[in-house]
């Protein structure tokens, strides 16, 4: 590639880094000095860092925000792998149904989908009436609840999930899966011996997106989670508009986003590894 190409490619990638950097890099280098100002001196220290990890609230924020982003998580990755190792290997109707259906929850929009949720899952809801049919005053108790918001994440994550894993599968040669019950390998052994570990990239790629697109969630933990504690993306914006505290603020952001930064760097690290080896 002559100069004159390079520099046509440059022209071409140049509007995209453009705004990567105002929309991106620029908030977040803000946000991180502003995480560092102390409005009460002037100056720039940890006092914000040091005053989110000695208060007992945020602490309680931060243990309940990753007890739900963890378990749901797992719950996603596991009911997941099960839908998408249904779907790729069975060649039942159900499956064929379930197929064309699976990812319509993605269409609907978020609040839309919460508020419907809400009126299915609540002491007073859908579940509850229907059981009513039969004598039985059945309450979920699911709002208002850690369960109840894992529930709903799970709603939303699943189809993404089992879409991301479902296209790996479909990967797989069936003459690989035929192969190994010609010899006399059982379901389990399959499964353990050569689904998993041919499917291992997609199942971090689902853990690692789920983990983040969790991490910093608002609309269902501001509508059916606690008062306390509360989940960080509530936290956040609560010391933004109710107590107007921007570097506090900015110091919840950054704390999130290194999280996320960790998880993120754990996974392009699997990924460069398996890279190598497979070369």
């Amino acid at each position: 590639m002559n100069k004159n190409n390079k520099f046509k490619a440059l022209l071409f990638v140049l509007p995209s880094f453009i705004i990567m950097f105002m929309v991106i890099i620029i908030p977040i280098i803000n946000s991180v000095v502003l995480s560092f100002r102390n409005e009460d001196k002037g100056t720039y220290d940890f006092s914000n860092y040091i005053s989110i990890f000695t208060d007992q609230n945020q602490l309680e924020n931060i243990k309940y925000t990753l007890y739900i982003v963890i378990v749901t998580v797992i719950l996603c990755v596991l009911i997941s792998l099960f839908l998408a190792i249904f779907l790729r290997f069975s060649k039942s109707n159900a499956a064929n149904f379930l197929e064309k259906i699976y990812i319509v929850p993605k269409f609907i929009p978020g609040i839309v989908a919460v508020y419907t949720l809400m009126l299915v899952i609540k002491d007073t809801g859908v579940i509850n009436r229907f059981m009513m049919l039969f004598g039985i005053d059945f309450k979920p108790s699911l709002m208002f609840t850690a369960q109840g918001i894992i529930l709903i994440n799970l709603w939303f994550n699943i189809p993404f999930a089992t879409m991301i894993i479902h296209s790996d599968l479909a990967n797989i040669p069936d003459s690989i899966i035929e192969s190994a019950r010609d010899v006399g390998a059982s379901r389990i052994k399959i499964l353990k011996n050569m689904i998993l570990p041919l499917s291992f990239r997609a199942i971090l790629i689902t853990a690692t997106f789920v983990f983040m697109g969790n991490l910093g969630e608002f609309t269902t933990p501001f509508l059916i989670g606690t008062n306390s504690p509360r989940m960080l993306g509530v936290a956040l914006q609560q010391e933004f508009s109710v107590f107007t505290n921007m570097p506090r603020a900015a110091a919840i952001s950054v704390m999130m986003f290194l999280l996320s930064a960790i998880i993120g760097f754990s996974y392009i690290s699997s990924m460069m590894k398996e890279d190598k080896w497979n070369s």
